[in-house]
C-alpha cells in the first residue's frame, strides 16, 4: 500500500510540472483585464467672465437718455456672446472662452452714491467703467486716475482736459462742439458787422463747462462781439422768458449752450413765442450741445424745431451709414417688439463697443485671468486707433496718454423742414482749460 501511495504522488507531481509546459505549446493566453491605452490630456482653457457697464443715471434728469444707452450695452453683449463678432464691418473675433456681463447701478445722479458704486464695482472684479454725468466726472476724475482706471464718459466737458488722465470722451467737449458752431456760423454771416454772440445754457456744471476765458477769447479772435452769459434750469419749471428777453434786448445773432432735451425744447417753444429764430422777427440761431433733433422734432414739430443746430449729435434714424444698420440689426434681434427709439441708443453702442475693444485689446498682452485696470487702461484704452464706429461718430476714434478725446472733428447736424441735415464737419479748435 505504501508503494502505491508513493506511486500516485510522483505522478500527480510529474502533472503539475507538466501543465505549464503543456500551456506553453499552444496560443498565448490573453489577459483577462485589458489595459487602458494612456492618451495625452490637453490642458482645459479657462472660461472667463468679463464686466462691461459701470454707473447709470436711471434716477433723474437723464433717466430716459440713460435708458436708451442701458439697452444698447444689453443688446450688444447679447451679440457678442452668441456670435463672438464685434460689429457687421469688422473681422476680429472675441475670444471663445470670454463671456461678457453687464454689471450696472443707478447711481440717481447723487456724487456720494456714485463714489460708494465705484468701490463696490471695483471690488466685483471690473476693470473699467462710465461716467453717466459732467458732477460724477468731477467727482471721480482724480481718483480713477490715481487707480489708474480707465472709464468711457457721458459726460464731455473742458474739466476732463484739467488735465487730460484716464475718463474718455466719444464725441468731442462741449467747447469744442461749439466753436465748430462758431466757425460755421461765421463763415455763412454775410453783414458788414461783427455778429453778437452769447452763452444761453444749462445752470448746472454740465452747462457752465463753456463759461470758460479760452472759449470767449476764441470766439472774439474769430471776430465775434462777446455780449455775454444767461443760465437756465436744466429742466425749466417756467418758460425761460427772461433770459430770451435780455438776449432779444442785446440783439444776439448767435445763442450757444449746453442743454439736455428738456431744457433745450422749453427754451426754444419760447423763443418762437417771442418772435426770435431763423426768419422770425428777432433773427437769431440757436446751438445746443447735449440736444438731440431727433427728440425735439418728434416732440414739438417741424416749425418750432426749425434751424436749431445740434453739433456733434448722433445721426438720425433715417441716416445712411453702417453704425444705423448695426442699430436697427440689434433691435430686430433683441427687442422686436419694443424698439428703443430714444438717439441715446446709439450712443450707448458706442460706448460699449470701446469698452469691449479694450478689453479685447488688452487680451492680447495680458492673459484674461492676469487682467488688472492698469492693463486694460495702458493695453486697452490707450491702444485703440482709428477705431470704426460705423459713423455713428463724426469720425474713427483714437486715444492714448494724454488724448482722451476720441473724435477729431465736429459734425454739426441742422433741423431743416422736418428733416436732420448734416452741415459737415469742422476740425477741433482744442479749447478748454487745461492746468
Amino acid at each position: 500500500m505504501a508503494k502505491i501511495k508513493w506511486v500516485l504522488m510522483v505522478s500527480l507531481i510529474v502533472m503539475l510540472v507538466a501543465l505549464p509546459l503543456l500551456g506553453a505549446c499552444g496560443e498565448e493566453e490573453v489577459p483577462t483585464t485589458p489595459t487602458t491605452p494612456t492618451t495625452p490630456t490637453t490642458p482645459t482653457t479657462p472660461q472667463v467672465t468679463l464686466y462691461v457697464g459701470g454707473t447709470f443715471a436711471l434716477t433723474g434728469p437723464y433717466a430716459e437718455d440713460t435708458a436708451a444707452v442701458l439697452a444698447a450695452y444689453e443688446d450688444y453683449v447679447k451679440y457678442v456672446n452668441e456670435t463672438k463678432n464685434l460689429a457687421p464691418w469688422r473681422t476680429e473675433k472675441f475670444p471663445e472662452n470670454v463671456t461678457l456681463e453687464v454689471l450696472w447701478r443707478d447711481d440717481e445722479l447723487n456724487v456720494e452714491k456714485a463714489l460708494s458704486i465705484y468701490d463696490e464695482l471695483k471690488a466685483k472684479g471690473m476693470l473699467l467703467g462710465r461716467i453717466s454725468s459732467s458732477s460724477t466726472a468731477l467727482a471721480l476724475k482724480d481718483l480713477l486716475n490715481e487707480d489708474r482706471f480707465g472709464a468711457i464718459s457721458m459726460a464731455a466737458g473742458p474739466y476732463l482736459l484739467s488735465p487730460p488722465q484716464t475718463i474718455f470722451t466719444t464725441y468731442p467737449i462741449y467747447t469744442d462742439n461749439l466753436a465748430a458752431v462758431a466757425d460755421w456760423f461765421m463763415e455763412n454771416w454775410t453783414e458788414d458787422r461783427a455778429p453778437r454772440v452769447a452763452y444761453l445754457t444749462a445752470d448746472n456744471s454740465m452747462g457752465r463747462a463753456i463759461v470758460i476765458p479760452e472759449f470767449q477769447t476764441y470766439l472774439e479772435s474769430i471776430g465775434y462781439e462777446f455780449v455775454g452769459s444767461q443760465f437756465v434750469p436744466l429742466i425749466p419749471t417756467a418758460p425761460p422768458t427772461t433770459q430770451l428777453l435780455w438776449l432779444k434786448e442785446n440783439k444776439v445773432d448767435l445763442a450757444l449752450g449746453v442743454m439736455i432735451d428738456p431744457g433745450s425744447q422749453a427754451t426754444i417753444k419760447e423763443a418762437v413765442r417771442l418772435d426770435m429764430g431763423p426768419g422770425l422777427g428777432s433773427e437769431m440761431t440757436f446751438a445746443f450741445c447735449n440736444t438731440h433733433l431727433s427728440v425735439m422734432i418728434n416732440s414739438m414739430g417741424a416749425e418750432l424745431s426749425e434751424g436749431v443746430i445740434a453739433p456733434g449729435d448722433l445721426p438720425p434714424p433715417d441716416y445712411t451709414c453702417a453704425g444705423i444698420d448695426f442699430r436697427n440689426e440689434l433691435q430686430d434681434r433683441y427687442r422686436p417688439d419694443n424698439k428703443i427709439t430714444h438717439i441715446m441708443y446709439e450712443h450707448g453702442m458706442v460706448e460699449v463697443m470701446v469698452q469691449v475693444e479694450a478689453l479685447r485689446l488688452a487680451m492680447l498682452e495680458v492673459p484674461v485671468e492676469e487682467l488688472t485696470p492698469v492693463d486694460v487702461l495702458e493695453y486697452g484704452f490707450f491702444k485703440i486707433k482709428n477705431f470704426d464706429t460705423g459713423e455713428l461718430t463724426g469720425a474713427p476714434l483714437t486715444y492714448g496718454p494724454g488724448d482722451i478725446e476720441g473724435c477729431d472733428v465736429v459734425r454739426l447736424w441742422q433741423a431743416q423742414g422736418g428733416e436732420i441735415v448734416n452741415l459737415g464737419v469742422w476740425p477741433l479748435r482744442h479749447i478748454y482749460k487745461h492746468e
